[in-house]
């Protein structure tokens, strides 16, 4: 058994699993959780619009990253590995984000590709569900990008046969596009215009026909399951393999896109960091249910709170 630290640094969040690894009879590894953190950081701030990383989001993320090492630490994990993936890999002032992981975290970050995000993904994803509901298609709405994988699992394996990352996520449609307090109709339909000419892309890269089962991971598509439930607070447990039929998503994407920031603050399955974002998310995950929809006949998505870090976690064993 060893005991592992996944770290996962994205446009909006950075988050941490410590966790022991096992190897069973069949080969593969098994995940046990001791910690479990995500923050909001918003280490994409405006990186669309300047192509740089600004110091507040550095300095953020830095704070945040100095907690993670200590709690690794204290925790005991004898392999770290860290990986940041849109925000840095557009950024022109990216040496000054790895500079300050390697002088706070000891080790360097990777900037890892949209396609080896995307699988990492997939097989954190695909860990707790039945082999025979694939093949799956594996979806990741993050704050810069969205990643699509479609695979199965074999011998207990992920098995992945297609993946890609687009340019798209919450953080960069809403600076794009949603500009109101709501949105007005047309920064609305600017944005479905967008995420639908982006998402053509991937699902040209990656085929859904034979696709079985829609599984959606990481925080966009958490907090929507959170919503969908009303949960007063969000809860891990609750959120994990619910499933959110095609119309509920369509409402719910409605419903963020017409309230105002304060009405979403008001939910106490949206974390504060989310408020502002969750709507351009839904949007896009909205897009995909129609795509996925009119592609597969997929109706309805499975939330799994399992992603990139377990397959990080997994990485390292």
């Amino acid at each position: 058994m060893a005991r592992v630290a996944a770290i996962d640094c994205g446009t909006n969040s950075i988050r941490l699993l410590v966790a022991d690894v096992t190897t069973g009879f069949d080969g593969v590894p098994a995940l046990r959780d001791v910690h479990r953190e995500t923050r909001i950081v918003r280490l994409g701030q405006g990186v669309d619009a300047t192509g740089e990383l600004v110091p507040e989001a550095i300095e953020r993320t830095r704070a945040a990253l100095a907690d993670y090492t200590a709690v690794l630490r204290r925790k005991g994990a004898e392999r770290v590995r860290m990986v940041a993936t849109s925000a840095t890999r557009d950024a022109r002032n990216r040496d000054d984000f790895f500079g300050m992981v390697r002088d706070t975290l000891g080790v360097d970050a990777e900037v890892i590709s949209g396609d080896e995000e995307a699988q990492l993904a997939f097989t954190g994803a695909v860990g707790d569900l039945d082999p025979d509901d694939g093949p799956f298609v594996v979806v990741d709405v993050g704050g810069g990008s969205t990643e699509l994988v479609v695979g199965t699992i074999e011998d207990g394996a992920a098995a992945v046969r297609a993946a890609r990352s687009v340019d798209i996520g919450s953080v960069r449609i809403t600076e794009r596009c949603l500009h109101g307090d709501p949105p007005t109709a047309a920064e609305v339909a600017e944005g479905r215009e967008l995420a639908a000419a982006v998402l053509h892309e991937a699902f040209d890269a990656v085929p859904v026909d034979g696709v079985r089962t829609w599984v959606g991971v990481a925080g966009t598509i958490t907090t929507l399951s959170a919503v969908a439930q009303g949960l007063e607070q969000y809860d891990p447990d609750a959120v994990h393999l619910s499933r959110i039929p095609r119309a509920d998503l369509h409402r719910i994407a409605d419903e963020l896109l017409g309230m105002t920031r304060e009405e979403r603050g008001r939910h106490g399955g949206i974390h504060p960091g989310r408020i502002d974002v969750i709507g351009g998310g839904a949007l896009i995950v909205d897009v995909l249910a129609a795509e996925l929809h009119a592609r597969a006949g997929i109706s309805e998505l499975v939330v799994s709170e399992h992603d990139i870090l377990d397959g990080i976690a997994r990485s390292i064993a």
